[in-house]
């Protein structure tokens, strides 16, 4: 069973110190990644815009045409870090430009059918509100997301359960997993992040395979990276048995190298490659 493989490309330079492998905020570093990703044998890439202007869609469709290189996902996360929107935010005036901010990245990831990731754009439950209303607001938000993404592009969303420490909505994927079926958001998809997964998850393989229930697996898309969140193979995540929970569940997205540029973009980028060949022979 070989996975496909990705690597993320970041052009927001608020994020500099974030876990993504290959940084630039120009269009000329931003190709130039492109190219690196190609050059060491990537299936796709995965995107992180500040927003849908800094970076044009048309000219990035014919530079991944050229390369053969697929668009796997698009992160959201600088609508939170550069813009401080969230999808949960108590006054509507401010969901609606959360939404709207979401919105024009699945525009621009329209050409590619490509999904949209809600990270930290999630938010999280206020001090002081009940853990139910953000979570009827977080549905709402995402039904919406959702709606716009099937009718106009027939993508999916991917929803990502973060760690403690970045929200207090969901941090174990099957709980999110049982939560979306419950709020009938079939077209929202679970990104499993190893990394927040390592921190929150009693065992990753069980947490996977817990995710297929129903007839359906709800995992659509894969953040590959180390407990350390170092590239694959640097920490001490049991790559084996979450290789096993994917086949078992047969999983057919993306494996995509979310982690440190460490010790370097190329050597990290090179190593999240590798191990997944290795992973997947």
């Amino acid at each position: 069973m070989k996975l496909r493989s990705a690597i993320t490309v970041c052009a927001v330079p608020q994020a500099n110190a974030g876990p993504f492998v290959f940084h630039g905020a120009s269009p000329a570093e931003f190709f130039a990644n492109l190219h690196l990703a190609n050059e060491i044998g990537f299936d796709a890439v995965e995107l992180f815009l500040p927003d849908v202007r800094q970076i044009s869609a048309s000219e990035t469709q014919k530079q991944l045409e050229d390369l053969s290189l697929g668009l796997a996902a698009v992160g959201s996360g600088a609508g939170w870090v550069v813009h401080q929107l969230s999808l949960t935010a108590k006054e509507n005036q401010d969901r609606v430009k959360a939404i709207d901010f979401v919105n024009s990245l699945i525009d621009w990831a329209g050409p590619w059918s490509a999904p949209v990731i809600i990270g930290s754009m999630q938010g999280r439950v206020a001090a002081g509100e009940e853990r139910v209303e953000a979570l009827k607001r977080l549905a709402d938000s995402l039904s919406q997301i959702n709606e716009y993404a099937a009718t106009r592009y027939q993508s999916s969303i991917f929803y990502e359960p973060l760690n403690r420490y970045e929200t207090n909505l969901f941090t174990q994927i099957g709980d999110a997993a049982k939560w979306l079926e419950t709020q009938a958001l079939s077209n929202v998809l679970i990104l499993a992040d190893l990394f927040h997964m390592n921190i929150e998850e009693t065992n990753l393989a069980a947490a996977i395979e817990d995710c297929k229930f129903n007839g359906k697996n709800w995992i659509g898309h894969v953040h590959w990276a180390d407990s350390n969140r170092r590239a694959m193979g640097l920490g001490h995540t049991d790559v084996a048995s979450i290789a096993t929970a994917l086949k078992s569940i047969d999983y057919r997205g993306y494996l995509s190298g979310e982690v440190f540029p460490a010790p370097d973009s190329m050597t990290a980028a090179r190593q999240t490659f590798v191990s997944i060949q290795n992973a997947f022979q």
